[in-house]
């Protein structure tokens, strides 16, 4: 039998670091809601003992000091010599998130967690002789100026139980990834081979056991092979406990957290898209919604506000909601603002109005990226939640509190869907975006402003040509049924030549500029070999609207001066450059395009933008040479400049910034939602 080598030895504690980690953090915050419990006390000295022997096997001295003079501390506690406080889980929990920035450090991996590296970690001495507490002094901690985001990645389901004598295997998801899609296409193989024997040979393969039993198995190996895909909520739940916690000692306030479904299970891919959106929820929650403990006694609430997540599985989707007990959504102030972006509110119920926090660019603060390190607003959670095919709704009583509400399908991997054709074409539609389907007459219907429209529940939804929306030659359909689909605040009825039927559909990425067109989520391949084009229904109303029935887009204005918004597209790129062209027009902007940016001054010269668009690497004139010019140009300085690139590191950022530069965005991370979120915020902050 082979001896494990240094490294192997060290990889081992890596992983075995990374989940007694989580367990250690999820122990302290229990240690502090629970006070001098002493079974808990325990189980965080085991923790912080057996990582300091582990470390020291493993020769990481470094490491294994950290973790000593932590377990100095709870020693203290478990003697009686110190009494457990809030200033001393703070120091526990800062010195747990340095021994994750050590380790990270000594075996040369990547960091914790970027949000590590944004704080200041506290400095751990050397470990403390004779069991004194003194140790509370030595390991020091400054203040975080964000504390909810020093945190490490819970590890997934997978690797939690590493440890567990079940021998579990940490897998990477890419294996499970590629596992799945071999799944599919044997399944697919099954059907193409069952369909050949229909043609071919007159021979009906479902009268064959055989076959039917070959059936059984992949449909069984496939629901098997997407449930490996699937984690616990409560993987990421520590993480928004942490944030609760850190956030609301920071601003003083006493908050209770409480969690019900955390073992409601939805796809990775899904909960690793929302986590970021859920943690944003929470954060808004203690900063905007509890109340301090004074305004909150003065109005006869009790002295600690609640914030309660809530998750439980419905069907094919997973409902998650925040909830706090706050003060709720000043409406009025929504109003003011939207009416400020030029939005008319009048005859707005107050749901609409509520669903405005959604709206890119509502906030009263101004335009900030990626690279200031700062929080995302509510129009990015939004767009999170329907790239994850999901929806968000908001419900608010002013001094009762707000909810939050996300519904998500369990699993991305497999959506079930709609089928149907329109201009000779056949489509997939996800189920849970499917208000209903009916049959339609057009000469029996309403119209309103020269669109006909159907009216749902009482309420008139527009109606438009599936077909005519993609841009497909259909001839005019006269009986036709109408599918009506929805997004998070709208619905729209298409109508189709015929509806197929619906089953589950095996739904693969769209990789390169593909992933961005709009409207359509994904594609899956038929059991005849044929593409199946996924539709994005929240792109598809969009585009809808936009098309007005196949009418010009209406020019925005600016509220303050109403005049046309124009913006100037530079790329060298002519793909990338008509494709920013096309969503941009498509939201109403008076677009012109460059190809350079020598090109670029000379169109500026001839008529000023309200905002730049530009890329870096161009000829004659790159995008920090042309951000330059204008800002040294007088007539120029005042406009907004938003630089679209590939370049991704920190010094071509801070180079842009440093050139006058208002925005960055990657292509990688490119789409048409923060885009046009960007482009808002920057033309909005100049109105």
């Amino acid at each position: 039998m082979s001896v494990l080598g240094l490294g192997q030895v060290r990889e081992l504690f890596a992983q075995e670091a990374e989940v007694r980690l989580a367990d250690l953090d999820q122990l302290l915050l229990q240690l502090e809601q629970a006070g001098g419990d002493e079974t808990l006390i325990r189980s965080v000295f085991r923790e912080l003992h057996t990582l300091k022997g582990s470390a020291a096997v493993a020769g990481l001295d470094e490491v294994s000091e950290v973790a000593h003079g932590l377990e100095e501390i709870v020693d203290g506690l478990r003697a009686g010599r110190q009494r457990v406080t809030p200033e001393i889980i703070d120091t526990l929990l800062a010195g747990a998130d340095r021994l994750g920035h050590v380790i990270a450090g000594t075996l040369g991996t990547a960091e914790p967690s970027a949000a590590v590296s944004r704080r200041e970690s506290p400095a751990v001495s050397e470990p403390p002789t004779g069991g004194r507490l003194a140790a509370v002094d030595r390991c020091t901690v400054r203040p975080a100026l964000e504390p909810a985001e020093a945190q490490r990645p819970h590890p997934t389901a997978e690797a939690s139980g590493a440890g567990d004598s079940g021998g579990v295997v940490m897998v990477p998801m890419e294996r499970l990834d590629e596992m799945v899609r071999l799944i599919g296409e044997s399944a697919s193989a099954h059907l193409r081979v069952g369909r050949m024997l229909m043609e071919k040979y007159g021979a009906d393969p479902t009268l064959n056991s055989e076959f039917n039993d070959l059936s059984r198995t992949l449909n069984e190996l496939q629901d098997r092979a997407m449930r490996t895909r699937m984690v616990p909520l409560a993987s990421i739940t520590d993480k928004l406990q942490r944030a609760v916690r850190d956030l609301s000692r920071t601003q003083g306030k006493t908050i209770h957290w409480d969690v019900r479904g955390s073992d409601t299970e939805l796809d990775r891919g899904v909960l690793v898209q929302l986590s970021d959106s859920l943690l944003h929820i929470v954060r808004n929650a203690v900063d905007h919604g509890i109340e301090s403990d004074a305004l909150r006694t003065g109005a006869g609430k009790p002295a600690g506000g609640i914030i309660r997540l809530h998750a439980m599985q419905l069907g094919s989707e997973v409902i998650i909601a925040v909830t706090d007990d706050g003060n709720g959504i000043d409406t009025g102030r929504i109003r003011e603002q939207a009416e400020h972006q030029g939005i008319d509110t009048d005859g707005m119920s107050q749901e609409d109005i509520l669903h405005l926090v959604f709206h890119p660019g509502l906030s009263t603060r101004t335009f900030v990226t990626a690279v200031s390190g700062r929080g995302v607003g509510l129009d990015v959670v939004r767009a999170s939640v329907e790239a994850a095919h999901g929806r968000i709704e908001v419900r608010s009583k002013p001094g009762l509190g707000t909810e939050f509400r996300i519904i998500v399908p369990i699993t991305l991997a497999v959506l079930r869907c709609l089928l149907v054709e329109s201009g000779g074409q056949r489509f997939a539609l996800p189920f849970h975006r499917v208000v209903l389907s009916q049959r339609y007459d057009p000469s029996s219907q309403s119209s309103a402003e020269g669109r006909p429209v159907l009216f749902v529940e009482d309420l008139p939804v527009p109606v438009s040509n599936l077909a005519g929306t993609l841009g497909l030659v259909s001839a005019e359909q006269t009986n036709g049924p109408v599918v009506v689909l929805a997004d998070t605040a709208r619905r729209h009825a298409f109508q189709v030549d015929r509806l197929v039927g619906q089953r589950d559909v095996v739904v693969k990425a769209l990789n390169g500029l593909l992933a961005h067109l709009p409207a359509v989520a994904g594609a899956s391949v038929e059991p005849d070999g044929s593409v199946l084009i996924v539709l994005d229904p929240p792109g598809l109303i969009q585009r809808a609207r936009h098309s007005g029935g196949g009418e010009a887009p209406k020019l925005r204005e600016s509220p303050s001066t109403g005049s046309v918004q124009r913006i100037l597209v530079v790329d060298d790129a002519l793909t990338i450059r008509e494709l920013q062209r096309s969503i941009l027009e498509r939201a109403g902007f008076d677009v012109r395009v460059a190809v350079d940016g020598m090109d670029a001054l000379s169109k500026l010269a001839e008529e000023a933008s309200d905002l730049i668009l530009t890329d870096i690497e161009m000829p004659n004139m790159d995008g920090f040479e042309l951000t330059e010019a204008v800002r040294a140009h007088p007539s120029l300085a005042n406009i907004p400049v938003l630089i679209l690139s590939s370049r991704s590191s920190a010094p071509d950022r801070q180079r842009g910034l440093d050139a006058g530069a208002d925005g960055f965005i990657l292509k990688s991370s490119f789409d048409e939602g923060s885009l046009l979120m960007a482009v808002n915020r920057l033309i909005g902050a100049r109105a």
